[in-house]
């Protein structure tokens, strides 16, 4: 068990390094990008990546107060939803308006990898190449899907 700082260092060195891993990646547009905290553009609206002690997740989030909105923004990315499959390769779980891990209302699509501990150093080659091809995959769709969210700008 780690005291709640040690937990902190291990998880800022694990991003740390996964940034690093992916800085000379350039965006789908030929761009700089921050895959940490990916940029949207769109208020509310989120590339998420996040790693405990038992599993890791990817997900594009939304998390617009107002619940109608967010079900709009959800019934958007349907609209894409065979561009974003065929992008990404795979399907993800879709999931209207859950609770995150902070008891807040959001809708996301997301693809989890279980068994996997951001505090185990063995498995971080794991999480790096579940992370890596699929932020890189919602660059590339989102450089083309994004001028279909301008009305939530």
């Amino acid at each position: 068990m780690y005291s709640k700082d040690e937990a902190s260092q291990l998880k800022q060195a694990f991003w740390t390094a996964f940034g690093q891993y992916l800085a000379p990646h350039p965006s789908a547009e030929g761009l700089k990008t921050n895959w940490i905290n990916y940029k949207t553009g769109i208020k509310q609206l989120y590339f998420k990546m996040q790693a405990g002690n038992r599993d890791a997740f990817i997900a594009i989030e939304i998390a617009h107060p107002d619940p109608e909105i967010q079900e709009l923004f959800f019934d958007q990315f349907k609209q894409y939803k065979t561009i974003l499959n065929n992008v990404l390769n795979e399907d993800w779980e879709w999931q209207l308006n859950v609770a995150n891990e902070n008891g807040k209302t959001v809708s996301r699509i997301i693809k989890r990898l279980p068994g996997v501990s951001i505090f185990n150093k063995g498995d971080w080659p794991a999480l790096i190449s579940f992370f890596k091809p699929r932020i890189i995959a919602l660059d590339e769709f989102w450089s083309d899907a994004k001028y279909g969210f301008d009305l939530f700008k």
